[in-house]
């Protein structure tokens, strides 16, 4: 018989609707039920393409007898991660404070008053390697719950008081200034030492693809003309599209690789990390021409709206790790891995041989039971590219036929902005109107379903439905990046309308006083904590994200109320830039761009004209820290940027300025060129 999540509207919370445990949605109603019955709550916080998610959920949560224990002695809560950030923040910190360690599944046990006083990831089914059992977590949770419960209640106490402790209110800098040059300098000199200079990327294993440190460094480079800064983009670029962790016949990135040499990735691909590394391939490649850079933001995009796309319009959360390997058991990396038999069966012997050898297969394997995980190392001018081609057609076409994984259909907000800003600016690239307009219609649907009278965002949706969660910081800051990055590209100020909307829910709902900013809105629903970071972690922070777009919106539209916000919140860049610039690679980002200026362009001229269409190619392409453009006719009033911005002897025009300073007018796309050279 389901339990009260099939009702629910989240794939992760509908995963769990026929397990035996009497799941609870994150309600006041589930504590409530555990102050009635006098019990603790378990609380189980995962999502939808967690590997170990399902693991301990087949292992323990489908289990008859775990579900017994659970149901008589504790209310049990589920919660996905990606739909309430905020619940997972305030206790993934309880636990990293606690543990020294975080990760999902997330479980951790509260009191009725939801305060956290026991907390762990993921528990075996049996002792295992040091590990206690979920059955011993269970039992002695449920002991110290009926013979210590004084000193239980104490223990969450205290951990309340630290949490509460952490506010970030009154931290930053007092005079609460963005980074200057020293700073930024010190965050690039810091990178150097964490960069992996034979592997690429930063630190070592697991290694993550840091798409928002590799847009500081090429904006760095673009302002500095820093050689090393550019060095460990290409590097790191090169090594990311030719390893296992990037797909080598579809395109898109997998979450991450497990090694430090970017080879065998942990499969689940998600939509925010493909759409940061598609827009900064696309930035790399404004930056240099690569070629390769050219491919891996267009396949990228093409994955996205391929693998991802929902029928109303927006992108898909994510594709799980796991799929069935075609015996009926689910095994992870199934779809993705090959032996040299799986090639022979499908190419022949001849070209097997040939695939083997360009992409790494070998009888060994590089990944479990002889398997290996594609790769494509740097070929050019020694393998026939043609053929290349030819086999990763026929390969992608054979697997098409595997099982595929499954997908996480609902949509998120911030992680769709990130979407339409990647593909509305490759799209613009790469003379792809359809990458645009698959923009234009994610940002439609935002509008539509996600938007309500208010200007309040609904964070998630499915089947063009709502999710009745709220908006996040991050969702603002994100989708109103995305709206303004789609604004330069089609030159429609309604996007600019829509994007100040959300911005100024910031400044009234999200930010402290002296410019902090909390995660969660003023009216939202209270937790133990407040939750509030600055650092970036699998996605721009909504900090940084927000100080970013408020610094784009001034830009465009002269506004200082928003210029004088983003740069407060810079302020925690100052703080940490030299200390954990890995981890603040979005806000070094947009301390470049403020320091730059942001540069602004206005280019007017007749909608179509093919001199119009050049000026406003060379002002997309301009690589200046976070420039901005705004396109329109002579007399546009949509953008105040474009403002009393007139022709220029009769041919259309672009206007370089910096905080509405202006040069003298130019028409020629090549003179613009120079001008917005970092």
């Amino acid at each position: 018989m389901p339990n009260r999540l099939a009702h629910e509207t989240s794939p992760y919370l509908l995963q769990h609707a026929d397990n035996p445990v009497d799941w609870w949605p994150w309600s006041a109603a589930a504590f409530e039920e555990a102050r009635r019955r006098g019990v603790p709550v378990l609380l189980s916080v995962g999502y939808s393409s967690c590997h170990w998610c399902h693991v301990m959920a087949h292992e323990s949560f489908e289990d008859p007898a775990t579900a017994e224990v659970l149901n008589e002695h504790f209310v049990a809560v589920k919660v996905d991660r990606e739909e309430r950030p905020d619940v997972d923040a305030v206790y993934m910190e309880a636990v990293q404070a606690a543990t020294g360690q975080g990760g999902w599944p997330m479980t951790v046990f509260l009191t009725p008053d939801a305060e956290p006083f026991y907390f762990g990831t993921y528990f075996p089914p049996e002792p295992r390697h040091g590990m206690p059992s979920f059955g011993q977590i269970l039992d002695g949770v449920r002991n110290a719950w009926a013979d210590r419960r004084d000193e239980v209640g104490e223990v969450a106490g205290r951990i309340v008081a630290d949490l509460a402790g952490r506010s970030l209110t009154g931290a930053l800098p007092a005079d609460r200034r963005p980074p200057g040059p020293e700073e930024l300098h010190g965050a690039l000199m810091g990178l150097t030492r964490d960069f992996d200079a034979v592997h690429g990327g930063f630190g070592g294993a697991p290694k993550f693809p840091p798409s928002m440190v590799l847009e500081f460094l090429l904006r760095h480079h673009a302002r500095t003309g820093s050689a090393g800064a550019l060095e460990m983009v290409q590097a790191t670029g090169a090594a990311m599209a030719r390893g296992g962790i990037y797909d080598q016949l579809g395109g898109g990135f997998a979450r991450y690789a497990v090694d430090a040499t970017w080879t065998v990735p942990h499969f689940e691909k998600m939509l925010y990390d493909n759409a940061l590394l598609c827009r900064t391939y696309a930035h790399l490649w404004r930056s240099t021409g690569s070629d390769l850079a050219r491919r891996i933001a267009v396949e990228t995009a093409d994955f996205m709206v391929r693998e991802l796309r929902t029928d109303q319009g927006g992108f898909a959360s994510a594709l799980d790790a796991d799929s069935d390997d075609g015996t009926g058991k689910h095994v992870e990396g199934a779809y993705y891995v090959w032996t040299p038999e799986q090639l022979r069966a499908v190419l022949g012997e001849a070209d097997a041989e040939f695939a083997a050898t360009c992409f790494g297969v070998t009888e060994e394997g590089t990944f479990e039971e002889g398997a290996s995980v594609l790769q494509l190392p740097d070929t050019e001018g020694l393998v026939d590219a043609e053929r290349v081609v030819s086999v990763k057609r026929r390969l992608l076409a054979a697997r098409e036929e595997r099982p595929r994984p499954g997908r996480d259909d609902k949509v998120v907000a911030s992680w769709n902005g990130l979407a339409i800003a990647a593909l509305a600016e490759t799209g613009a690239y790469f003379d792809r109107p359809d990458l645009i307009q698959a923009a234009t219609d994610a940002a439609d649907l935002l509008v539509r379903v996600h938007m309500d009278w208010h200007a309040r965002l609904h964070r998630t949706s499915r089947d063009g439905t709502p999710g009745a969660n709220s908006g996040v910081l991050e969702d603002y800051a994100d989708v109103a990046e995305g709206f303004l990055t789609l604004a330069s590209v089609t030159g429609e100020g309604v996007w600019v309308e829509f994007a100040g909307f959300f911005l100024d829910t910031v400044l009234l709902q999200f930010t402290a006083e002296d410019g902090a900013l909390y995660d969660t809105a003023a009216d939202a629903e209270a937790l133990i904590r407040r939750p509030q970071d600055p650092t970036d972690n699998a996605t721009p922070s909504g900090w940084t994200a927000a100080a970013g777009a408020l610094l784009s919106y001034a830009a465009l539209t002269g506004s200082g109320l928003h210029r004088d916000a983003a740069e407060r919140a810079l302020g925690i860049v100052t703080a940490l830039a030299g200390r954990a610039p890995r981890f603040i690679g979005w806000g070094l980002a947009v301390a470049e761009a403020a320091l730059d200026g942001p540069r602004e362009v206005a280019v007017v001229g007749p909608q179509g004209d093919p001199a119009t269409v050049a000026l406003h190619r060379a002002a997309l392409l301009g690589t200046a820290p976070g420039a901005v453009v705004a396109l329109g006719v002579p007399g546009s009033d949509e953008v105040p940027l474009l403002q009393d911005r007139p022709l220029a002897d009769g041919q259309p025009a672009a206007y370089v300025c910096r905080h509405f300073t202006c040069e003298r007018p130019t028409t020629d796309p090549e003179e613009l060129t120079e001008r917005l050279r970092g």
